[in-house]
């Protein structure tokens, strides 16, 4: 048995994954929805919102995610947070679970404007 809680001081964070334990996929949470444009070329990310609402932009798409919805972003689609309310909250799963170099160097930033912003 294993017990994790988010830190509310952290703006996210990871609670287990192949880096700690013997999971296939890596669990985490986020208080705000983080301005980062990126793609990843493996991993399928999972959003599942508890709380709040979200602005996501997904290639060129923005989509509004509230409390108990859930959100699939496949490898190779670009995407971002926009806007988050001041009560966001998200668990995040990433599939397949990566750990060390590999989960570092399968995430790529991508310029604003390939989301067309």
């Amino acid at each position: 048995m294993r017990l994790e809680r988010a830190d509310p001081s952290k703006a996210k964070g990871w609670y287990c994954g192949p880096w700690n334990s013997n999971l296939p996929i890596s669990i985490g949470y986020a208080n705000t929805g983080v301005d980062e444009p990126h793609v990843h070329s493996q991993v399928t990310e999972v959003y599942l919102v508890a709380r709040g609402t979200a602005d996501v932009r997904v290639g060129h798409e923005t989509i509004r995610l509230t409390s108990g919805e859930m959100l699939v972003v496949e490898p190779g689609e670009a995407h971002t947070f926009l806007t988050s309310s001041p009560d966001y909250f998200h668990f995040v799963l990433h599939t397949p679970g990566l750990a060390g170099e590999a989960a570092r160097t399968e995430k790529s930033p991508v310029q604003r404007v390939q989301l067309g912003l």
